[in-house]
């Protein structure tokens, strides 16, 4: 499979935006190379603002851009968004619900030789926590343009999720992204694997693998983690009676804690979460830390030897 990162997806919907909304405008935190605002910023740079590094003041003209209508993308690393401004996202954007798209790249462990320092592993869990946010993971480079399309023209604060790595191409152009609503990706009746991010096609290789010893899973690429699509999260319950979560993010409060709140609320069956098990990440190549935290084809496939027993 071609891979690229979700990140070029962010840069490439930036640059197509702009014509098309005059009072979009996008900030960053000396991190446009890295973020791919840097793209928008090639085109309309009378709309771009490099506000150094200072993310709490970048969360906050966000905010007062927003208040004054303007559309508005404010990009840093995962780490620094959710951590350093968590104040201002909270008080400024979330609470008076105002148009600012928070895109932050370089989460999860792909960061790679940044370390646990750069290491966003509860950044969904945060946001996720805020009243009015709505947070999103795209799963590949397609998904990740048409998702900045879908939140440019929805009226509130968004956490957009976006990667350092390269990772395969799952969608093709015809993918229709939509807010709040899970995509299924692999039809199966024993179990199914609820996936974000790059770890829906990983989980798409372990459903191929396990269909080659006949377990026949289903595979649900849930983007949107808030609103989280539970009509899909409950069918696939009753129709498979087994769930499996597949994550690049920390166990706690992600993918598998939302999904696992639904379940447990409505319709309870066995569930296995596959993620980062509590722990903070290190140093390394990105293939190395994936293997060495479990967020692997073979995990994902061991989870659903765990769970389909206890059906």
């Amino acid at each position: 499979m071609k891979k690229i990162a979700t990140r070029e997806g962010y840069g490439k919907a930036l640059a197509k935006l702009g014509a098309e909304y005059e009072n979009m405008v996008v900030l960053d935190a000396d991190l446009s190379k890295s973020t791919r605002s840097y793209e928008f910023c090639k085109h309309y740079p009378e709309r771009f603002f490099n506000m150094g590094i200072a993310e709490q003041n970048l969360m906050g003209v966000a905010a007062g851009l927003a208040a004054t209508g303007k559309i508005v993308f404010a990009s840093t690393f995962a780490i620094f968004a959710t951590g350093r401004a968590f104040e201002q996202i909270r008080n400024s954007i979330a609470y008076p619900r105002l148009n600012v798209k928070i895109a932050a790249s370089h989460a999860g462990l792909t960061v790679g030789a940044d370390g646990a320092s750069h290491q966003a592993l509860v950044d969904m869990s945060i946001m996720r926590s805020l009243p009015n946010m709505t947070v999103i993971a795209p799963a590949d480079v397609v998904e990740a343009e048409k998702a900045v399309s879908a939140v440019a023209e929805y009226e509130g604060p968004v956490y957009l999720r976006l990667g350092r790595a390269a990772v395969p191409v799952i969608y093709d152009e015809n993918h229709k992204f939509q807010i709040g609503k899970a995509s299924q990706l692999r039809e199966g009746h024993e179990a199914t694997i609820i996936a974000c991010g790059i770890m829906v096609p990983e989980s798409l290789q372990a459903a191929a693998e396990l269909a080659e010893e006949g377990i026949i899973v289903r595979v649900i690429n849930m983007a949107t983690l808030k609103p989280l699509d539970q009509e899909m999260v409950l069918r696939a319950a009753k129709e498979t009676g087994a769930i499996v979560t597949a994550e690049e993010h920390s166990i706690i409060g992600g993918l598998g804690s939302a999904v696992a709140e639904v379940l447990v609320e409505n319709y309870p069956v066995p569930m296995e979460r596959v993620g980062v098990k509590d722990v903070f990440g290190e140093s390394g190549e990105p293939e190395q830390l994936l293997k060495k935290y479990g967020l692997t084809v073979q995990e994902i496939k061991e989870a659903v030897y765990r769970v389909l027993p206890r059906k």
